[in-house]
């Protein structure tokens, strides 16, 4: 279906439309601490951290994060292994290295001060349109849209829109939308209450129609088609991927750990020795080959002590967890002896994490 912005606002009420969702979100809108102030800074760190995690899950990592690093200069000058540390437990730990690379350019290139200019702020690393038009926004009322997935389950209901919102095409039909609809008076208020719309009443199931402070605008709602939209094309089932990891100690019983390489996924965290395992021949004998071929020294492969599973957007981890030790192994840059306290020093990946915990509770 050929979607024109033009015949989808045939006859909508952009003016009612704005004022109801903008009255609504003020009296409404949940307290977040990023809503404090509009602090550019803040807003932007919120919505990196916001992406993919939800609301609850997110502010005491960013109460956490903004204490420690409550400036662009505090962040810029913060050793990057800190950061990733503070960043711990949200995943997607690229954003919070992006974050760090674009907070030192504005830091160098900005005077400190996050750019309000829409081509200046889409060339910092990681701010893409919606991270760009939320900053802008909120924090500089400038009339940019944001759209997200929220947003767009909201204007699929609300105009009809019977589009994939999973093609990148569908996105900029709703943007084109939202620069024609936003309010040039209050674009902070009117993209924060699509946001809010589509968090707390406008949900992917069961949406709270009755409760809809824009129920009178929404197409979906008139026709009885809310439950049907958005339109949604199903992503590919994460390609599973076994592997198997050893938690090595050494004859000081101090656990062996490594970091990963600077690029690629999980850059930069530590973990512990794994592979991913090929078909055919025993775990136990694949982790000890690869010891020996890797690092030039023997492991011994004791007690499998853990199995569970990973997911990633795109592959599934299965992990079996084995105890052992290994000698005359040295270390090096990214290769570390650590002892059990020690061990929450070190930015891990989630799975690790885990591994990490069984270790102690074994203890």
């Amino acid at each position: 279906m050929n979607y024109n912005v033009t015949d989808i606002l045939q006859s909508f009420e952009e003016d009612e439309f704005q004022k109801d969702l903008i009255n609504w979100f003020k009296d409404e809108q949940r307290i977040l601490p990023w809503r404090e102030n509009k602090d550019p800074y803040r807003v932007w760190v919120s919505e990196i951290m916001l992406q993919q995690t939800r609301v609850d899950t997110v502010i005491p990592y960013f109460n956490n994060f903004v204490e420690k690093y409550p400036t662009i200069d505090a962040l810029a000058d913060a050793p990057q292994e800190e950061v990733l540390k503070a960043w711990e437990g949200l995943g997607y730990y690229s954003r919070a290295r992006n974050l760090q690379s674009a907070v030192k350019d504005v830091a160098e290139n900005y005077g400190g001060v996050v750019p309000d200019q829409p081509r200046e702020i889409a060339k910092l690393k990681g701010v893409g349109p919606y991270t760009a038009g939320a900053i802008l926004s909120i924090a500089y009322g400038v009339p940019e849209p944001a759209v997200d997935g929220n947003v767009m389950r909201v204007l699929s209901r609300v105009l009809g829109i019977w589009e994939d919102i999973a093609k990148p095409s569908t996105r900029k039909i709703f943007e084109e939308l939202i620069r024609e609809i936003i309010s040039t008076n209050d674009p902070s208020s009117f993209n924060q209450g699509l946001m809010e719309l589509g968090a707390i009443i406008c949900t992917p199931k069961s949406p709270s129609c009755l409760l809809c402070p824009v129920q009178s605008h929404c197409r979906a709602f008139q026709e009885g088609s809310q439950e049907e939209l958005p339109i949604k094309s199903k992503k590919k089932a994460p390609r599973p991927v076994p592997i198997a990891v050893a938690v090595l100690q050494d004859e000081q019983g101090r656990y062996l750990i490594r970091k990963r390489p600077e690029e690629g996924l999980l850059a930069g965290l530590w973990e512990f020795v794994n592979l991913e395992l090929t078909d055919g021949g025993l775990k136990e004998h694949q982790l000890t080959e690869y010891v020996s071929r890797e690092y030039g020294v023997k492991a011994s492969i004791k007690d499998e002590i853990s199995t569970f599973t990973h997911v990633f957007s795109h592959i599934k981890w299965y992990l079996t967890v084995y105890k052992g030790t290994v000698d005359g192994m040295k270390e090096t840059e990214t290769v570390r002896f650590v002892k059990e306290s020690e061990l929450e020093q070190f930015a891990f990946p989630v799975a690790h994490q885990k591994i990490v915990k069984e270790v102690k509770k074994g203890d």
